[in-house]
């Protein structure tokens, strides 16, 4: 009996020395856990305060002033929903709003087929094919100001490039950035030259992760280049596609700077987008609360316009 005692001791002191290691070995790893997610925590602390002090508090505070009469000399003074209503209102807004919406479609369908045309004619062997490519996305890099400047001296009416051209055969000079019907027209050009790189290097992209043995086997069945394009290339090529109309959508809808470079918003208001309007409310007509309620209604179409988008291609990624 003896023997048996000593030998349940002997055990039960067994098991409590390694309850006591599993309970250290516990209590280690825990503090080792909580010191590794204090230095992680202290890596992303500073694009936390970062984001927080110019895109958080500037939503919050945008949001809070929609509800003022809020001048941009200082005063302020509650009216609650007022300026929203007023917004319902106000027809030079929702004009300029439709500008915004004609400049995307405008520019978004030549952006989308272009960019794809370029990808195509720079993914074959050609001769100093670098050169293609680096031609498609050179103007991509080039700032605004600059994209001013070289389009603003191409649609001169007098001297102009284009104009000079267009004497030499026999037409008159056009003003393309004075007449209402074609100075939209005129931005978009613009625009496309300016931006289709970025679209390019996509698609390129895309080219580049199709296999080759996929053209080679539809080669020997008898495909030619129409067929392996449109059965093989467009269809394979849909997720970049998918991507880059959202993405062309969303940034024509943002536009501003080379509107406001080129036009002003004119002649007569006719190429205005709608943040250059809710620029003008707020920092000519010192109307900073309008001009933030404006900015959220703005962010609602927006908004909008992304579920919208997203919900088509979901569904027809679901139907493929």
């Amino acid at each position: 009996m003896a023997t048996q005692h000593k030998a349940t001791r002997a055990t039960r002191a067994t098991e409590a020395t390694r309850a006591g290691a599993s309970y250290r070995t516990t209590g280690q790893r825990r503090m080792t856990q909580w010191r590794t997610d204090l230095i992680g925590l202290g890596f992303v602390l500073p694009f936390l305060a970062a984001y927080g002090l110019f895109i958080l508090w500037p939503i919050v505070s945008g949001f809070h002033m929609s509800f003022y009469n809020w001048s941009l000399l200082g005063t302020s003074r509650f009216i609650g929903f007022d300026n929203y209503r007023a917004l319902f209102g106000d027809t030079v807004f929702w004009t300029d709003l439709w500008h915004t919406v004609q400049f995307t479609l405008e520019s978004t369908v030549p952006l989308v087929v272009l960019s794809l045309v370029m990808a195509l004619l720079a993914n074959r062997k050609l001769p100093a094919q670098w050169l293609f490519r680096l031609a498609f996305f050179a103007p991509y890099v080039l700032p605004v100001a600059i994209v001013y400047l070289i389009w603003n001296w191409l649609y001169q009416p007098d001297f102009g490039l284009i104009n000079n051209y267009l004497s030499k055969f026999g037409f008159h000079s056009i003003a393309w950035l004075s007449d209402p019907g074609l100075a939209m027209p005129a931005v978009v050009i613009a625009t496309v030259w300016w931006t289709v790189g970025f679209n390019f290097v996509l698609y390129l992209a895309g080219l580049q992760e199709i296999p080759q043995e996929i053209y080679e086997a539809a080669a020997i069945d008898g495909a030619n280049g129409w067929t392996r394009l449109r059965y093989i290339t467009i269809p394979l090529l849909q997720r970049t596609t998918t991507l880059i109309v959202v993405l062309q959508i969303l940034a024509s809808l943002k536009v501003f700077d080379q509107i406001y470079l080129l036009t002003t918003g004119g002649p007569n208001g006719s190429t205005r987008s709608a943040i250059e309007y809710i620029y003008e409310q707020g920092f000519q007509s010192y109307r900073l609360g309008y001009a933030s309620a404006l900015s959220y209604a703005f962010f609602i179409v927006i908004l909008i316009v992304s579920a919208v988008q997203f919900a088509l291609f979901s569904r027809g990624r679901g139907r493929a």
